[in-house]
C-alpha cells in the first residue's frame, strides 16, 4: 500500500509524525516555499532521532541559486539522510538543469553514503517556468533516480488535480513503476484527492497542510490527522491495480 510522507519543520514535529505512523519523514521549511530549504541542524537532529527507523528526505530549495539563495555547496553532510530534493522553477527551456541535478546527485552520494536525489516535477509547470512533468519523469527513469515527485510550486489553495488529470498522473506513475523508480504524489492533497488517487498506487502520498492544525501548512503537525490518513491508506493493500477513471484537471 502507499505510505504517508509527512513534511516536518522541527524535531518535535518529526517525533509526532513518526509516532503517528508516517512512513517517510521529510524535512523542509514551509515558510520558504514548496521545497523550502531545510536547516542542516534540524536535519541532523531528526536523522539522529529516527536512527534508521524511518527514511528521511530533505528539501533543498530550488535548483537555481539566484532563485532560492542556495547552491551545491550547501548540500548537508548527514550520514543516514536518504533523499534530497531540489525544485526546478525557472529551469524551463534548456538542458542545464539535467546536468546540474546529476552533478548534485554525485555530490550527495559522495558526501552521504546511501543517499539519492528526488526528481521533482511541478504540476503547475507553466507558471513556475519549470520543465514539464513528462520531461522530469523521463529524466528520473533514464537515470534511475531515488524517486520521482509530482508537487505544486505555488501554494495558493489549488491542488494537484487542478493542474493534471488522474489519467496523466497515472501514466507518469506507471512509467516510474516500469523503470523501477519510486513515485510520490503531493500538491496540497487532502482526503478527497488522496481517495481518488489511491488506485494509481504510488509509493507515497506526501502531505503537509492536510496533517496540520486547521489544515494550514504553516501550523503545527496534528497527530490525529496523521493517524486518520495512515488508517485510510492502510485499508487498501497492494494487489491488482484498479482501473483508473478519467478525471480531468479543470
Amino acid at each position: 500500500m502507499a505510505g504517508l510522507l509527512v513534511s516536518v519543520r522541527s524535531l518535535e514535529e518529526a517525533k509526532a509524525a513518526f509516532e503517528s505512523g508516517a512512513a517517510l519523514i521529510d524535512v523542509k521549511e514551509p515558510a520558504h516555499g514548496s521545497l523550502g530549504h531545510a536547516n542542516s541542524g534540524v536535519i541532523e537532529e531528526i536523522v539522529a532521532y529516527l536512527a534508521g527507523r524511518r527514511p528521511v528526505s530533505a528539501a533543498m530549495g530550488e535548483l537555481q541559486p539566484d532563485h532560492c539563495g542556495t547552491d551545491w555547496q550547501s548540500v548537508p553532510h548527514v550520514a543516514g539522510l536518504r533523499f534530497l530534493k531540489w525544485g526546478l522553477a525557472n529551469c524551463r527551456g534548456g538542458a542545464t538543469w539535467r546536468q546540474e541535478l546529476l552533478h548534485r546527485r554525485n555530490i550527495c552520494q559522495k558526501e552521504n553514503a546511501g543517499s539519492d536525489v528526488v526528481a521533482v516535477a511541478y504540476a503547475d509547470w507553466r507558471r513556475s517556468r519549470s520543465p514539464t512533468p513528462e520531461e522530469v519523469c523521463r529524466f528520473a527513469c533514464d537515470h534511475a533516480c531515488g524517486a520521482f515527485l509530482i508537487d505544486t510550486w505555488c501554494k495558493d489553495g489549488r491542488a494537484l488535480l487542478d493542474w493534471l488529470s488522474v489519467n496523466e498522473i497515472d501514466n507518469l506513475v506507471s512509467q516510474c513503476r516500469q523503470a523501477g523508480v519510486r513515485a510520490a504524489l503531493a500538491g496540497s492533497l487532502r482526503l478527497p484527492e488522496i481517495t481518488l488517487l489511491q488506485p494509481i498506487d504510488p509509493d507515497w502520498f506526501a502531505v503537509r497542510g492536510a496533517v496540520c492544525r486547521r489544515g494550514e501548512r504553516d501550523q503545527a503537525i496534528d497527530e490525529d490527522r496523521i493517524r486518520s490518513l495512515v488508517q485510510v491508506l492502510g485499508k487498501r493493500s497492494r494487489g491488482p491495480r484498479a482501473k483508473v477513471q478519467g478525471a480531468h484537471a479543470q
